[in-house]
C-alpha cells in the first residue's frame, strides 16, 4: 500500500475553502508531477508552501495543483520512502507555474513517522501512542539524549549521580529494563555504558521517538513499558562537519565531532566521535562515620556537607561507517565499526550510606556492524531491512584495598581486602544481534510487516584474586539466546483513519549460576531455563475533526528478563537466573489537537494509561556478608493507572512554550501471600516503593533573529522539573517517624545561545539547578547542586 507521506502535518490534510477561493480569484497556481529517480509515479506525496496554509497531495498520476497568492515561497515535497526536497518558487499574479519534482529514495525504519509542532509533537500517522522530540533546538546546549527526553509527557529521568552514573528512564510508570532503547531501529542491548542515554550528546540524533506501552512489531522487541528510538540524520549530504566542546562545573569536559561525505557515485562515509569526562566532585549531605583509635562513631542525626572524592568518570567512543546509498542493489548498504572505552570510580553502593575510596570499574567495547535496506526488492512493494552486529565488551571490577573510607576521604585499615567485596574480576561479554524486517504493500490500503530479532549473549569471567566470596567467584559461563518474531497487518483505507493488528512470539533460553537463597545471594548452582510466550495487540487512530485525533491501542505484552537481572553485573548487582518473564495487559487512550493559525501554532495532547502486570520483576536491596547488593525477584501482580497531559504553543520562530504533567499510580495487586497462603498481604493495594508517581516539566524559549547581523540569532531558554515526594519502602512497614522518603523537588535551568551566520558558529552558556535545590533519586542518592557550563559549536556543510 502507498502509505501516507513522511512530512504530513495538519496543513496538508484539508485545503481551507477560503484559501482556495482567494487563490482562484487571482488565478495563481503552481502544478507539476512528482516522480522517483527511477521515473515511477509517486502518488499521495505531500506538496505545500513552507510556513503557509497552502498545500495538497498528488493524485494517482503523481500530479498536484496548488493555488496560492502571488509571492516568493519555498515548495516542500515529501513522500514516505523518499527524501524530502525543498525548492524556491516565485508565483506571479494571474500566471500558472509548472514545476516537476524528482525524489530520491530514502530509508525510514517506520513509515508512519511525521514529527509536527515546534520541538515536541505527535508521531502523527501512527496508530500507536507515540510522541517525538526534534533535537535541532537543543544541539547547541550541553544536554545529552536523556535530558532531551525529559521534555516528553510521561518521561522521567532518574540518575544515581553525576556524569556517567547509572541512569533509568521512567515511562508511564515503568522504568529501567521495561523501556528498550534503539538507534535507527537497532536494539542497543549489551552495547556498554558508553552508549547510555546520559552519555550520548544530543547532537548525535536528529529526533527521538517514544512509543509508549504498545510497540509496533517493526522493532521486534519485548519492551513492556515502551521503546525509545534515536533517529540519526540519513539525508544525503555532499559534505559536513559538526564539532563542539563544552566545559563546566566539577571539571566536566565534553566534546563531539561528526563529519562525512557522500559522493555522486553513491559512495559515502561518516565518522561520529564523542567523549565525556568529569570529576563529579560535588557536595552531598549525609551522616559521616568518624574514625578514632578509641572506636568509630556515627551519629545518623547529624547531617554534614561533604564532597565526593572517588567519582571520576570518562568515556570515549568512535563510530565509523562506509558504504553506498541510492544504488540499484541497495538504497543503503553500510559497514560500520564502533570502539568505546570507559573508566568509572565507584563512590557509593546502592545507598549513599556506603562510601568507597578506591573501588573502580573500567572496560572497552569493539563492535563491527552491517546495515542493508532496499525498497521494492525483486518486486514493487517489497521493502527489506537487515542489520547485524557483534559486540565484544571487556569489563573489569576492581576492589582490592584493605581499608574503610569515610566521607572526608579518611581511611582506616581493616585487615580485610575489599571495600565492598574482594575482587579483581574480568568479564568478557559477547553480544550477537541480528534484525530482519520485511514490509509488503499488498495494495494502496494494506501493508504486512514481518520482523525477527535474534539476540545472543555470553559472559565468561576470570578472577585475578583468590576470592572467598561466592558472589564474585563464577566459573560457569552465563548465556542467553532470545528470539522475537512479529507479524502485523495495517489497513489505511482513508486519510481519516487507519488500523493495525499484530502478533508476537517470544522465545528465550538462559543458563548460568542461580542462587538457592531467598535473598538471591550465595549458594549458587548451575541452572538453565527455557521460556516462550505469544503476545498480540491492535491499534487504531481516527480524526474526529480536522485538528482532533484519537488513538486507542491494546497489547498483551511480554518482557523477557534482561542479562543484568538474570546474571547481575559481577559487582553491585546480584542476578537471579530463574526469573520468569513479565507479562502485561497494556491499554492506551490518547487525544491530541494540533492547530496552526498564521504564525501561531498550538499542540495539546492527553493520554490515559492502564497496565495490569503479572510476574512483575522488582529490584530490591539485599544483604550478604554485611554488604548491600541490588537483587531481583518476581512479585506477582502490579496494576498501574495514570494519565499525562502536555501542551505547546509557538509563535512563528520567536517563541516556544510547553509543559508536561504526569500522574502514575502503580500499586501492588497481589492479594494473598506467596506459597498458596490465604492470608492477605500487608502490601496489597499499596503504592510500589522507590518510584516517582507525580512529576512535571516546563520549558520556554525566546529567539531574536538577525541580532547585530543578518543570519545571527540569540536564544534564551528556561526549563524546570518538578517531582512530588515518594516513599523508599512499603508505606505500611515500620514506624511513621522512621520511614524514608525522597523529598519533593523543583529544579530550574537557564541557558543562552548566540548563533552566527545561520548556525555556523555557536556559543552557549548554561546554569543548571540555579536555585541550588537539593535533588535526590534512587534510594535517596543525591545529585549535583548548582552548576555552570559553556559550549562552543561549529557546523560546516549542508
Amino acid at each position: 500500500m502507498k502509505t501516507v507521506v513522511r512530512k504530513v502535518n495538519i496543513l496538508i490534510i484539508v485545503l481551507l475553502t477560503a484559501v482556495s477561493v482567494y487563490a482562484q480569484q487571482h488565478k495563481t497556481m503552481i502544478s507539476g508531477k512528482v516522480v522517483s529517480k527511477e521515473k515511477e509515479i509517486i502518488d499521495l506525496a505531500t506538496v505545500y508552501l513552507k510556513g503557509t496554509n497552502y498545500g495538497c497531495m498528488t493524485n494517482e498520476q503523481g500530479i498536484y495543483h496548488l493555488h496560492a497568492p502571488a509571492g516568493e515561497y519555498t515548495l516542500v515535497v515529501s513522500a514516505v520512502g523518499y527524501e524530502t526536497i525543498e525548492k524556491p518558487v516565485k508565483l506571479f499574479r494571474g500566471e500558472r507555474v509548472k514545476m516537476n519534482v524528482v525524489l530520491a529514495s530514502s530509508v525510514t525504519e517506520l513509515d508512519e513517522v511525521v514529527v509536527v509542532s515546534n520541538g515536541v509533537g505527535r508521531v502523527k500517522r501512527s496508530a500507536f501512542n507515540a510522541v517525538a522530540v526534534d533535537t535541532e533546538e537543543l544541539q547547541n546546549s550541553t544536554k545529552n539524549l536523556s535530558d532531551a527526553l525529559s521534555k516528553l509527557p510521561g518521561m522521567k529521568l532518574r540518575e544515581a549521580g553525576g556524569v556517567g552514573s547509572d541512569t533509568q528512564l521512567m515511562l508511564d510508570g515503568f522504568s529501567g529494563k521495561h523501556v528498550k532503547v534503539f538507534i535507527d531501529g537497532v536494539p542497543q542491548e549489551g552495547v556498554g555504558s558508553s552508549f547510555g542515554l546520559n552519555n550520548i550528546p544530543v547532537n548525535f540524533a536528529e529526533r527521538i521517538e517514544v512509543y509508549k506501552g504498545v510497540v509496533p512489531v517493526g522493532f521486534g522487541t519485548d519492551a513492556l513499558g515502551g521503546v525509545i528510538n534515536i533517529v540519526t540524520n540519513k539525508k544525503k549530504r555532499k559534505w559536513f562537519l559538526d564539532t563542539s566542546y563544552s566545559y563546566g562545573s566539577f571539571n566536566t569536559h565534553k566534546s563531539y565531532v561528526n563529519f562525512g561525505q557522500t559522493f555522486r557515485s553513491g559512495l559515502m562515509y561518516e565518522i561520529n566521535a564523542f567523549q565525556n569526562y568529569s570529576d563529579n566532585d560535588y557536595y552531598v549531605d549525609t551522616y559521616v562515620t568518624h574514625f578514632s583509635p578509641d572506636g568509630n562513631t556515627t551519629d545518623k542525626k547529624k547531617i554534614e556537607h561533604v564532597k565526593r572524592f572517588n567519582d571520576t568518570y570518562h568515556n570515549e567512543a568512535v563510530i565509523g561507517k562506509v558504504g553506498w546509498v541510492g544504488k540499484p542493489f541497495a538504497d543503503r548498504l553500510l559497514f560500520g565499526f564502533t570502539y568505546s572505552n570507559m573508566y568509572k570510580e565507584i563512590q557509593t553502593g546502592v545507598r549513599q550510606e556506603a562510601v568507597f575510596g578506591e573501588k573502580h570499574r573500567k572496560g572497552h567495547s569493539l563492535m563491527p556492524s552491517l546495515e542493508y535496506h532496499k525498497r521494492d526488492l525483486f518486486t514493487k512493494g517489497l521493502d527489506v531491512s537487515l542489520t547485524a552486529n557483534y559486540n565484544y565488551n571487556l569489563t573489569q571490577n576492581i576492589d582490592t584495598v584493605p581499608y574503610q573510607y569515610n566521607w572526608y576521604g579518611e581511611k582506616q585499615y581493616t585487615g580485610s581486602k575489599g571495600e565492598q567485596s574482594y575482587q579483581d574480576n574480568e568479564s568478557k561479554n559477547k553480544n550477537w544481534n541480528g534484525t530482519f524486517k520485511v514490509d509488503y504493500r499488498l495494495s494502496r490500503t494494506q501493508t504486512f510487516t514481518l520482523s525477527h530479532v535474534l539476540t545472543v549473549f555470553e559472559r565468561s569471567n576470570r578472577s585475578d584474586v583468590n576470592s572467598t566470596s561466592a558472589v564474585s567467584d563464577f566459573t560457569v559461563p552465563k548465556k542467553t539466546r532470545k528470539n522475537i518474531t512479529g507479524l502485523s497487518y495495517r489497513l489505511m483505507p482513508a486519510e481519516r483513519w487507519n488500523f493495525s493488528a499484530f502478533g508476537k512470539y517470544y522465545n528465550q533460553h538462559s543458563s548460568g549460576l542461580v542462587s538457592q537463597n531467598a535473598d538471591g545471594i550465595g549458594n549458587y548452582i548451575d541452572m538453565s531455563k527455557h521460556v516462550s510466550a505469544l503476545g498480540y495487540g491492535a491499534a487504531g487512530t481516527y480524526w474526529i475533526i480536522r485538528d482532533l485525533q484519537v488513538k486507542l491501542s491494546y497489547e498483551k505484552a511480554y518482557r523477557l528478563p534482561s542479562n543484568e537481572e538474570l546474571f547481575g553485573d559481577e559487582d553491585l548487582e546480584a542476578g537471579k537466573a530463574d526469573l520468569n518473564p513479565e507479562n502485561s495487559d497494556n491499554i492506551n487512550l490518547n487525544l491530541s489537537y494540533t492547530h496552526r493559525l498564521g504564525k501561531h501554532e498550538l499542540y495539546v495532547e492527553g493520554s490515559l494509561i492502564y497496565r495490569d502486570t503479572k510476574d512483575y520483576i522488582v529490584r530490591t536491596i539485599s544483604s550478604f556478608g554485611g554488604k548491600s547488593y541490588g537483587s531481583y525477584y518476581n512479585h506477582g501482580r502490579v496494576k498501574t493507572k495514570g494519565f499525562n497531559v502536555s501542551a505547546r504553543y509557538s509563535y512563528s520562530h520567536w517563541l516556544s512554550v510547553g509543559g508536561t504533567y504526569s500522574s502514575m499510580d502503580t500499586r501492588d495487586n497481589e492479594k494473598y501471600l506467596e506459597g498458596g497462603s490465604l492470608q492477605e498481604s500487608l502490601k496489597y493495594k499499596l503504592r510500589i516503593p522507590n518510584q516517582p508517581y507525580r512529576y512535571a516539566s516546563l520549558d520556554a524559549s525566546l529567539y531574536w533573529h538577525d541580532l547585530f547581523a543578518k543570519g545571527n540569532r540569540l536564544s534564551l531558554t528556561y526549563d524546570s522539573y518538578y517531582q512530588h515526594e515518594f516513599p523508599l519502602n512499603w508505606e505500611t512497614i515500620g514506624e511513621a517517624s522512621s520511614k524514608k522518603r525522597v523529598p519533593e523537588q523543583f529544579s530550574h535551568n537557564l541557558g543562552i545561545t548566540y548563533s552566527i551566520k545561520n548556525g555556523r558558529y555557536n556559543l552557549s552558556l548554561e546554569c543548571k539547578n540555579f536555585t541550588d535545590e537539593k535533588l535526590y533519586d534512587n534510594y535517596s542518592l543525591q545529585k549535583a547542586g548548582r552548576a555552570f557550563y559553556g559550549k562552543v559549536r561549529v557546523y560546516f556543510g549542508q
